[in-house]
């Protein structure tokens, strides 16, 4: 992405921000954060003011004029400290405000309609949203407000101390024997000259450490992903003993990090050395190139110092770039990964709204699900399974037979997930239900995990009780206030009897069951049909089972083959 595009698009997110709900209080925020950086760069004027006093009082030993001195940096100081402290409440403020709303934005996007889904299989770069979401969505606010702040406060520095620069400098003569001219403030050429020329070797220094810090940051979220993949599916390692393999992809992905770690050192090192001595050249260099005029007697003592303390100034403001290199990649790195994934999202609602290859929803007020010629497909257009024309009224109970794969799909489908093929799905009145084999289980309280999601629908106490004693589950009644990672301590027959309690507690009209009951023992999947039937007599359900029991249960069955 070219510069110009870049910041272009950083411009339109950040202006959704400041044109949000709370738009008052964040301009509000911002006009505050602005005026008292114009008094950070008074204080830093009125400072040099009272060093050059300082020292002209030195020169003329004056113990009247120090006490004098002393006196005004008292008040210095303690407005210094008012304001710095107003100053870093005020600027961590707007940080956690502008994080709280991007994250809420791009999770929002992220979290919708099943997008979290559909963009998976779309080209584009969104891999990890996690780590996008909550660490690159931190460092793109709290660095932005940062690097305003400090760009501000450098324009500002150049425009207070320039002039008094300017002044200082007086007028140069130079004699080249030929010829004479003078040169107006010529400290204030000297410092735009040396500023431009240390900016200009720092940025070509730092350009690698955009795309190192890019590359680091994917590398950590890559990490952070297989460990994280790993502990929710550590029962199932475990039971397989593959501990080693697992250890040699953490191993490898790790050397990935070291690998962009390395890259990013080669260029963190230049940085570090060019400004190290940069910083200690621009504490002598103006002191010598002013020490002549001091010596000749042309400029006081106090002169000397506030001129040296102008040039400082003045170089660090003009040398904003080549300072802020390492801030400025890492904060682009994680600006370009936020925007990736915010394209991909929209990406995925540009293709929603196709309607060519796509399969079309439509609800229905007839109490029957039908399938007008419905091919499912992938999202590059090759059809994956013959043409579905089917109508299931309600109360059947229909079983897919076939390609498992398939049928998932189709459920999918069914859900407005997976809208792939052609042709249209209609769907009936009333609550579809879907059961996957194994149901999400939050991390919380058990009786959070099995009301999930609790903003749908409240089940009393004695709701969830009743139907963990009807699916065989009443040891577990004792731990509904127990906080635990329930995926993992659950065994895989639990989870799916803690799916059927939720099947009971919603009581929908139209069930999908994607291979629900597989892990249990043929005794247990019937008993489970047998509560359906009684528990849900009116229910419609369309069920993949990989088991031959429950023949007399399905009344149909839907013949699906993987072209």
């Amino acid at each position: 992405m070219n510069s110009n595009n870049f910041f272009i698009q950083f411009m339109r997110l950040a202006k959704m921000y400041w044109c949000s709900g709370h738009k008052l209080k964040v301009r509000g925020l911002i006009i505050f954060l602005a005026i008292l950086t114009v008094l950070q760069m008074i204080m830093a004027v009125l400072m040099t003011q009272w060093s050059a006093a300082l020292f002209n009082t030195l020169e003329q030993h004056s113990m009247e004029g120090l006490l004098l001195q002393i006196g005004l940096l008292i008040l210095l100081f303690f407005a210094d400290m008012a304001l710095t402290g107003t100053h870093l409440i005020t600027k961590r403020n707007l940080q956690v405000s502008w994080r709280g709303w991007l994250t809420e934005y791009v999770f929002t996007r992220w979290m919708d309609a099943g997008r979290h889904y559909l963009v998976t299989p779309l080209p584009g770069e969104h891999d990890n949203p996690d780590g996008r979401i909550a660490e690159d969505c931190r460092v793109t606010t709290e660095s932005a407000v940062i690097l305003g702040h400090s760009l501000l406060y450098s324009i500002l520095l150049l425009v207070g101390f320039t002039d008094v620069l300017w002044s200082r400098s007086g007028v140069l003569t130079i004699d080249l024997g030929f010829t004479q001219f003078s040169v107006h403030g010529h400290l204030v050429w000297i410092a735009i000259i040396y500023s431009a020329l240390a900016s200009g070797f720092g940025w070509l220094l730092g350009r690698p450490l955009t795309g190192a810090t890019n590359a680091r940051q994917s590398a950590e979220a890559n990490f952070r992903a297989s460990l994280l993949d790993a502990q929710e599916n550590s029962q199932a390692i475990a039971l397989i003993h593959a501990e080693e393999c697992e250890r040699g992809q953490f191993r490898n992905l790790f050397l990935k990090i070291q690998e962009v770690w390395n890259t990013q050192t080669k260029a963190w090192r230049n940085i570090t050395m060019f400004g190290t001595g940069y910083a200690t050249l621009s504490m002598a260099f103006p002191i010598l190139i002013s020490a002549p005029r001091y010596i000749m007697g042309r400029i006081t003592l106090g002169s000397l110092v506030q001129s040296a303390q102008a040039f400082q100034h003045m170089t660090s403001a003009l040398s904003w770039p080549a300072n802020n290199m390492g801030g400025i990649a890492e904060w682009r790195a994680s600006v370009e990964r936020i925007l990736s994934l915010l394209r991909s999202l929209e990406h995925v609602d540009q293709e929603l709204a196709k309607t060519e290859n796509r399969i079309q929803l439509v609800n229905s007020d007839r109490p029957v699900l039908a399938f007008h010629q419905v091919r499912i497909g992938k999202y590059e257009g090759t059809t994956l399974a013959p043409e579905i024309s089917m109508e299931i009224s309600k109360g059947e109970h229909v079983q897919i037979t076939g390609n498992a794969i398939t049928g998932a799909q189709l459920f999918r489908a069914i859900a407005g997930i997976r809208p792939w093929g052609s042709g249209v799905i209609e769907l009936p009145p009333g609550r579809l239900f879907f059961m996957p084999p194994r149901p999400y289980l939050p991390t919380g309280t058990l009786r959070y995990a099995i009301g999930y999601p609790a903003s749908r629908r409240v089940f009393t106490p004695e709701q969830i009780e009743e139907a963990m004693r009807l699916v065989g589950l009443e040891r577990l009644i004792k731990l509904l206030d127990r906080r635990e990672h329930w995926a993992n301590i659950l065994t895989p027959e639990e989870q799916q009897l803690l799916g059927m309690v939720r099947l009971l507690l919603n009581q929908p009209q139209w069930v999908f069951l994607q291979e629900s009951f597989d892990a249990l023992e043929p005794a247990d999947e019937e008993r489970m049909q047998h509560l359906i039937r009684e528990q849900l007599p009116d229910a419609t359900l369309l069920a993949i089972v990989n088991s031959t029991s429950g023949s007399t249960f399905y009344t149909r069955q839907l013949a699906l083959q993987k072209r």
